[in-house]
C-alpha cells in the first residue's frame, strides 16, 4: 500500500513538472520582486517603461554562467545605446550573488531566487538529466521584456559566448 501512495505522488509529481507553463512571445511577463545582491528589492515593475533582458542561468560561478554573465558586461555599452536594462536570476542566494557579481564587475542586479518561485513563474524551473540522473533546475532562458511589460523574444537555446549577439539580432 506504501508504494502504491509513493508511485501516486511521483505520477502527480511528474505531471505538475511538465505542465509548467512556456511563455513565449506575446505573454505579458508575470511580476516578481526578489532581493538583489544587496538585498535591495527588485521587481519588473520597477522596469516599467523600459526594455528589459531578463536572463536565467543556473548557478552562480560555473564556466557557462560566467561567460553568459561576462558577454553581457562586456557589450553593456551596446545594450543600453538599444535601451535595454539587464537583470539577472538564479537560485543562488544574496551573498553567492554578491561575490559573483563583484569578481567578475557585473554592471547589472542579480536576483536570489532561493525559493524558486520566479523561476517557476517563468517555467523556468525544469528537470534535467545529467550522468543518468535526474535534477530540478534552472534551464538556461533569456526573456526580452518591452516597455509595456510584454515578453518580445524568448530565448531557449542561448550562446553563452555570443549572447549579445543573439539579443541584437532579434
Amino acid at each position: 500500500m506504501k508504494s502504491i501512495a509513493v508511485i501516486c505522488c511521483l505520477v502527480i509529481f511528474a505531471f505538475a513538472a511538465s505542465a509548467q507553463t512556456k511563455l513565449k512571445a506575446g505573454d505579458k511577463a508575470p511580476d516578481f520582486s526578489g532581493k538583489d545582491q544587496d538585498g535591495n528589492l527588485v521587481s519588473l515593475q520597477q522596469y516599467k517603461g523600459k526594455k528589459v533582458i531578463l536572463y536565467f542561468y543556473p548557478k552562480d560561478n560555473t564556466p557557462g554562467c560566467t561567460t553568459q554573465a561576462c558577454n553581457l558586461r562586456d557589450n553593456k555599452d551596446l545594450l543600453a545605446k538599444e535601451g535595454y536594462e539587464v537583470l539577472g536570476v538564479s537560485t543562488d542566494d544574496e551573498a553567492s550573488h554578491k561575490d559573483f557579481r563583484a569578481k567578475y564587475s557585473l554592471p547589472f542586479p542579480l536576483i536570489a531566487d532561493t525559493d524558486k518561485s520566479i523561476n517557476q513563474k517563468y517555467g523556468v524551473w525544469v528537470e534535467k538529466e545529467r550522468d543518468g540522473k535526474k535534477f530540478f533546475g534552472t534551464a538556461r532562458t533569456t526573456f526580452i521584456i518591452d516597455e509595456k511589460g510584454m515578453i518580445t523574444e524568448v530565448i531557449d537555446k542561448v550562446e553563452t559566448k555570443d549572447h549579445t549577439n543573439q539579443i541584437l539580432k532579434l
